[in-house]
């Protein structure tokens, strides 16, 4: 049985617009990264490759990292 994530937005007042409410709700899932813990969770990861994943990621942001670190010779 699949597992069930909720993410609820209540009116703040009495009418609000429902735009308002969906565009918490949209804020409300990126902060939690509902959707990304979603596809993560789809199909069955081995720990090997999570690991393998994990690892690239960082030396991703440790390059970038590096990139803005160095400054440009411009002449």
């Amino acid at each position: 049985m699949p597992k069930v994530i909720q993410a609820e937005v209540k009116p703040k007042y009495p009418h609000e617009p429902l735009d308002k409410m969906i565009k918490r709700l949209n804020k409300k899932v990126k902060k939690e990264r509902l959707m990304e813990k979603i596809v993560e969770k789809r199909f069955y990861e081995k720990p090997s490759v999570r690991r393998r994943k994990k690892q690239k990621h960082r030396k991703k942001i440790l390059e970038k990292l590096h990139k803005q670190k160095q400054p440009s010779s411009h002449k």
